[in-house]
């Protein structure tokens, strides 16, 4: 018997939204999904259209974040190094700084990201998106951490091994976020998952890098399009890899 008073689905999500069979974490573990640079980078490309004010007004309000952190941080450091005469207690603030700064930014970051991820089914999305995910700053922080120690003891102990788990771990931030996977879970998840599509994945983040450099050259006018394109690009992977939760297209 159908409940009466159960929302219909129509009304959490847009119409506008595409429902299309999309991948799962079962399915992406097993390395059933699909990926092709060229159709990852064509359908970027279309749904940059409509969708780059939205990013810009997103970098916007991670930029004016992250430059009054920096600044307030460094008048407090500045007055501290004033008046000590110890060089480590310094280098310590110095360092806090860099985390405290990345412990703010990272859940806006993820706001960028699930911006990608929003747009790759059409869902609406806005620049106020990037203040979404501050309840989830604890599990981004432990998990950048984990993320930093591993791949940094990778490049340590040989090149190779390091590389490999920068570009393995690539989707555990969003799988934080989206699927509401503990840090080491949704590591372990990236990794199953990309090591099927391992050399594609790394060719693709290796060309992106050189269309933002490129992008950047002409007073960083091309980034208007870039970053967008970089975000969406990002978010298809996702979908195409573990499908999107149908709560965070009724955010």
């Amino acid at each position: 018997m159908s409940d009466a008073y159960q929302t219909p689905e129509s009304n959490l999500v847009s119409d506008n939204v595409s429902t299309g069979d999309y991948g799962s974490i079962d399915k992406a573990v097993a390395g059933e999904y699909e990926f092709s640079i060229g159709s990852v980078l064509s359908e970027a490309w279309e749904k940059t259209s409509g969708s780059k004010l939205a990013f810009q007004l997103g970098f916007f309000y991670y930029f004016l974040v992250v430059i009054g952190i920096v600044i307030g941080l460094s008048i407090v450091v500045g007055g501290i190094v004033a008046v000590s005469e110890n060089t480590e207690a310094v280098i310590f603030m110095e360092v806090a700084i860099q985390f405290g700064v990345n412990f703010i930014a990272m859940p806006m970051i993820m706001g960028t990201v699930m911006m990608g991820v929003k747009r790759s089914v059409d869902a609406p999305i806005s620049g106020g998106m990037v203040f979404n995910y501050f309840s989830k700053i604890l599990p981004l922080f432990v998990t950048m951490i984990l993320i930093y120690l591993i791949v940094f003891i990778g490049f340590m102990l040989f090149v190779l091994p390091g590389i490999y788990l920068m570009i393995a771990y690539y989707m555990a931030m969003p799988l934080v976020v989206e699927k509401g996977m503990s840090p080491w879970q949704a590591m372990e998840t990236s990794r199953k998952t990309i090591t099927h599509r391992w050399f594609s994945v790394f060719a693709l983040f290796i060309l992106m890098v050189i269309i933002l450099t490129i992008s950047m050259i002409p007073l960083g006018l091309g980034l208007i399009w870039t970053l967008p394109l970089a975000m969406i690009a990002y978010g298809i992977m996702y979908r195409n890899m573990f499908g999107i939760e149908p709560a965070t297209l009724a955010e």
